[in-house]
């Protein structure tokens, strides 16, 4: 297994493990971009992700997904938006191996933190999560204003 930056090519096979995501998180039809999207997004001048992939024989079967955010607090700081690894390559430290690549990635950026959201029923990842040493903040609620609710806040 190795893992590397992602690059242009790589991105259907990270869009197939978004939908796979999807899928385990109970959100089958939540998927709305393309590959096209993430090409744009994050390839060119002013990419707004950085993406880690972990192979096995030149097979896409993990994937992180970051970017940067500020904090009024801290100053820049990192997003892990996805940490994706296929159903049956599970359990084998792929996700280990992504993690700590991110972790590496902000830790040499300077950066001083890295924030990321996890469901409370993924009782494994919470684990893992407090193993390495991340502090789940149980008082914080994630909110978020989807497009339906934009428009009807907007047109109130």
């Amino acid at each position: 297994m190795k893992v590397r930056k992602a690059n242009k090519m790589d991105m259907p096979q990270v869009l197939e493990l978004i939908k796979e995501l999807a899928v385990f998180e109970n959100e089958p039809d939540a998927v709305e971009i393309s590959v096209e999207v993430l090409e744009t997004n994050g390839f060119g001048e002013n990419p707004l992700f950085t993406c880690f992939v972990a192979e096995i024989d030149n097979v896409v079967v993990g994937a992180a997904l970051i970017y940067y955010r500020f904090s009024t607090w801290k100053g820049r700081t990192l997003h892990l938006e996805d940490l994706i690894v296929k159903e049956e390559h599970r359990g084998k430290g792929i996700g280990e191996a992504l993690y700590t690549e991110v972790m590496k990635f902000a830790y040499n950026q300077g950066l001083k933190r890295v924030a990321w959201d996890v469901l409370d029923w993924n009782t494994g990842a919470i684990r893992f999560y407090e193993r390495s040493g991340a502090n789940i903040m149980k008082e914080w609620r994630v909110v978020h204003m989807d497009e339906k609710g934009l428009k009807a806040f907007i047109e109130k």
